[in-house]
This record gives structure tokens, sequence and C-alpha cells, in this order.
């Protein structure tokens, strides 16, 4: 049986129950007794040095007869609980506050002897416990003081007191502290059950959750609001889980999507190949199938390409080679690569640009993949002999670059999603183009690595506009 963190606690807590109830009955209990014996034997002490200094002394002074000393012990020794006796040094029983019949052989001089009676005895105490010298039957706590008259010790003053009524006194504490204990206990096991509920309870469930997770099950959301390190924990757990569900998703989209941009390709080529090989396609003819396996290789190097840098982008983040550089020029520059592919759909650019140049900071070769990718977009999906305007603009120390076509449009619903790798608005045109599905995901993580913001704006049938920032150089700004 696995044990829980609760049933740890809960057993660690019964031992300890278990230890403290140990420990108050017996190191407690017999410090308790000790301490309870010390008190009385000093209490008792002061009593009868009392009685030693006044009463014994008047009547060794002959002040106050052996009668009236009696009836004065037995109210005392009623008071205190305890018999009084009076003895000279050699034993004898001079009085005894609970016996009259002593007082009276020690006045007939017919003494009541202690048996080896002997004051050292004591030793350097002034009480012992006993039945002392047998003259009781349960043990007792005996203290005694000396009488002395013109500084010489006549006799002594004893208490006897039964240790059993000290030991009940004692057991009388001990049981409040019993109770007391019993209801500290009870108190923290209370609190130990509430523990259970408000922070067991959660970390169960949030200990399941992670299971799953562990699992690879990523569904399972952990049902716990509270506002403390409990709830932040399972907050964003619930949260990590989120992402790593979105993730997993992705990733089977990712190797899905990639798969069939590799296959398709592929498939072209490896058929035919073969039909070249086996002779179905004579000679006069290869020329033009070659011209088609070679386009299908320059597609899967630029996929192969894209995928390289959008797998550096996110293992380690982009590295950037942060420089200032005149954006103008950059642009015309770009533009002249696409002159070719614009001539033959008849596509004229239109460029609008802030001063004759405007300097910028950022990555220049990084920023020109960025325009190439959006200017290709456009080309791709413009109409023929229709136009595709390049601006740029300056505002609160950025440069706005706008690249809008007046194509087919992006559909209101597919806006979101088109920086998604490999998303694309049309698949089944994609499969005839050279498209990835790469490049706006490779131009959003550019924009993103310089802390810049890109936004699309499209409407169905009408066009597209891309528009991104750049930060001014601060030589331009000078």
């Amino acid at each position: 049986m696995k044990r829980t963190l609760f049933t740890k606690l809960l057993c660690g807590y019964l031992v300890f129950g278990i230890i403290a109830f140990c420990i108050l009955s017996t190191f407690t209990q017999k410090n308790m007794s000790s301490h309870m014996e010390a008190e009385e034997a000093r209490s008792l002490y002061r009593e009868s040095t009392l009685i030693a200094s006044d009463y014994a002394s008047t009547y060794y002074e002959n002040s106050i007869s052996l009668d009236d000393l009696q009836l004065r012990l037995q109210s005392l020794a009623s008071y205190l609980s305890a018999d009084i006796w009076i003895i000279d040094q050699q034993g004898n029983l001079l009085l005894n506050s609970s016996d009259s019949s002593v007082s009276q052989k020690a006045l007939d001089q017919n003494y009541v002897t202690i048996k080896n009676f002997n004051i050292s005895d004591f030793g350097n105490k002034y009480y012992r416990i006993g039945t002392f010298y047998h003259s009781y039957d349960e043990e007792m706590l005996s203290v005694f003081s000396p009488i002395t008259i013109n500084y010489k010790v006549r006799g002594y003053v004893l208490l006897h007191k039964p240790l059993s009524d000290i030991l009940k006194n004692a057991n009388g504490y001990t049981n409040i502290s019993f109770y007391t204990m019993g209801i500290i206990y009870l108190c923290g096991l209370v609190l130990l059950l509430l523990f259970g509920y408000t922070f067991y309870v959660p970390l169960r469930r949030i200990t399941k959750a992670a299971r799953s997770y562990a699992k690879g099950d990523f569904s399972a959301t952990i049902d716990v609001h509270r506002n403390d390190e409990m709830g932040y924990l399972a907050n964003t757990l619930n949260y990590m889980s989120h992402e790593l569900n979105t993730l997993e998703e992705d990733q089977r989209k990712f190797v899905s999507n990639v798969s069939h941009d590799f296959r398709s390709p592929l498939t072209s080529i490896k058929g035919y190949v073969e039909a070249m090989i086996d002779g179905t396609i004579p000679f006069e003819m290869q020329e033009k199938y070659l011209n088609i396996i070679l386009f299908e290789t320059e597609r899967l190097n630029k996929l192969t390409k894209s995928l390289l840098d959008l797998n550096q982008f996110g293992r380690h983040g982009m590295m950037l080679d942060i420089s200032d550089f005149d954006l103008n020029q950059m642009i015309r520059m770009t533009l002249q690569t696409f002159e070719g592919t614009c001539s033959k759909k008849g596509i004229t650019f239109e460029v609008i640009l802030t001063g004759q140049k405007l300097l910028v900071t950022g990555d220049m070769s990084k920023i020109q993949q960025v325009l190439y990718n959006l200017i290709d977009n456009a080309i791709k999906f413009s109409h023929n002999d229709s136009s595709i305007r390049i601006e740029t603009s300056l505002k609160n120390e950025k440069v706005f670059v706008s690249v809008k076509d007046y194509g087919i449009g992006i559909p209101a619903d597919s806006v979101k999603k088109i920086w998604e790798r490999f998303y694309k608005t049309d698949l089944s045109r994609g499969k005839d183009k050279k498209g990835t599905g790469l490049g706006l995901s490779i131009v959003k993580e550019i924009i993103q690595a310089h802390n810049e913001h890109i936004n699309c704006i499209s409407t169905e049938g009408v066009g597209t506009e891309f528009i991104f920032t750049l930060p001014v150089s601060k030589k331009e700004s000078d």
C-alpha cells in the first residue's frame, strides 16, 4: 500500500502523541512528585522550626504545661494534616499530637522510646521518607527541627505527613497536565484535519494531474481555485498543460504538413525518374520532365532551408547582427530581384519612400528576408497586370513599412492563422506553387526578435496589406 503524505503526517502525529503521553506519565510525573515532596518538606520544616522555637522552648522553660502544649499541637496538627512529635535526644517520645497517652506516660516518666533512633540518619537533609524506624505502617515524610535552649539541643520537633497525601496532590496536578495535553492534542488533530482539507486535498489533485501529464495526457485540469501559493501552482500547471497540449497538437500538425510537403515533390520526382528509366517518357521529352524535377528539387531545397531557419530561431532564439542601414536602398535593391517574375505577370511596383535616405536599426540581412518574403507573397497572390505598393512612413521614432497588393485577399477566418507554420489559405493552389507555408512564420519570428510588431489587413477579393515597424536610427534622429 502506497503511503501518502497525509498518512505519514497522521502517523507521525499519533507517534508524537504516544511519546508525549509516555514522557508525561513517567518523567513529568516523577519530577512532579519529587517537586511536591521537596515543597511539602520545606513547608513542614518552616512549621517545625516555629514549633521548636516557640511552643517546645516554652515547655522546656516550664512556661507551659504538657497538657496545654498537647492541645495546641493537636490544633496545629489538624491544620497541617500531620503528626507532631517532640522527642529528646535519646529518642524518648515526649509528646504525640495524635496520641494523648504518650504525654501521660511522659509525665509518669514511662517514656515510649523510638528504637534505634539516631538524628544523624537524616544526614545533611532536614527530612527523610520512610516508616520512621517502623513507627508507621506506610511511608511518611518526616521533617525535624532541633529544640535549642541556651545554645544547647534539648530535643527535636518532628512532623510526619503521609506520603500518599503528597502523591495524591502530585497526581492531581499530573491529571490536570494530562487533561491539558489531551485538549491540546485534540486541537492539534483538528488542525491536522484542516490542513488535510486545505492543503493535502488540492495537493492530491495536483499530483493526480501531474501523473496524467507524465503519461502524455495533457487534457486533465486541476480544479483548485485559491488565492495563495497552492492556487498559483495549480493555475501554472493548468497553463502548462494547455501549452503542452497545444504544442503536441502543433507538433502533430507540423509533422503532418512536413510529410505532405516533402511527399508531393518526392512522389513527382520518383514517378518521372522511373518513367524515364523504363522508357515510358521518350528521350525527346525528357528535358521537359527534367525541368519539372529541377523545379521540385528547388522546392524541396527551399523547404529544407526554411525548416532549418525556424529550428534555429526556436531553439536558442534568433542571433541578430544589429547595425544602422538605409532602408530605402534595401527596398530598391530587393525589388530588382523580382523584375523577371513581375514582367511575366505584368505586375508593377508603386514605391512611396520617405526621403532619399532612411536609416533604421536592425539586422540588415534578416529585414531583407522579411521584405523578400512579403513581396514574394504579394506577387504570388496578385492578379496579372495589377500593382503592388511599397510604402515607408515615419512616426514617433518608428518607421512603418507597408507592402500592399490588390489580389485575391485572405478570408476573415484565416487572417489570424497565416502566421502558423505550413498554413496556406488555399491548399489546392498551394500544391502547384513553390510556397511552403513557412514564409510568414519566418517573417513574424524575425520581427518579434527585433521587439517590433507586424500586422495584416486583408479583405477577400480586394487585397492584402502587411505593415511592420522598425526603430529609427539614432543617427537619423540626430
